[in-house]
């Protein structure tokens, strides 16, 4: 994400897809994709979602292990890092915390002024990226 004073740009984005397989293979496959697109991108700061409470602990646990595998692809990178809870992204996002996911997309395609589709990841990223220029004061907020 970029910011020229006026409007914030998307500059890359996209999603890692994982085939199925040992634990650890996709796992490194998210601390290693997320690496290279350090590497290409040069960002000077990293967002993530915090954890968040779900009804299935096997899912819960999994989410928290690849939110590591993306801590450590940051961190590899001596970059600093933010986390910011799904309440907060929505509200900068959408100007409501409780705002549906499909509100949240729509949202922040017209922000960013994407006329294609978005993959429901890629826009939870950029949504939390947006999220992330609104806490550092890049952005008024709604």
């Amino acid at each position: 994400m970029a910011y020229d004073g006026k409007n914030l740009r998307r500059i890359d984005s996209g999603y890692v897809c994982l085939a199925k397989g040992a634990l650890v293979d996709r796992l490194g496959k998210i601390t290693q994709s997320l690496s290279d697109v350090i590497q290409l991108n040069a960002p000077d700061q990293v967002a993530i979602e915090q954890v968040f409470m779900s009804v299935n602990p096997n899912s819960a646990i999994k989410l928290g292990q690849a939110r590591g595998a993306a801590i450590v692809a940051a961190s590899q990178h001596q970059l600093p890092l933010s986390e910011y809870s799904a309440r907060q992204v929505k509200q900068a996002v959408v100007g409501y915390g409780a705002a549906a996911k499909g509100q949240v997309q729509v949202m922040v395609r017209s922000l960013l002024s994407l006329n294609a589709p978005l993959q429901e990841d890629e826009a939870d990223a950029l949504a939390i990226a947006i999220c992330h220029a609104h806490s550092c004061g890049i952005l008024k907020p709604f």
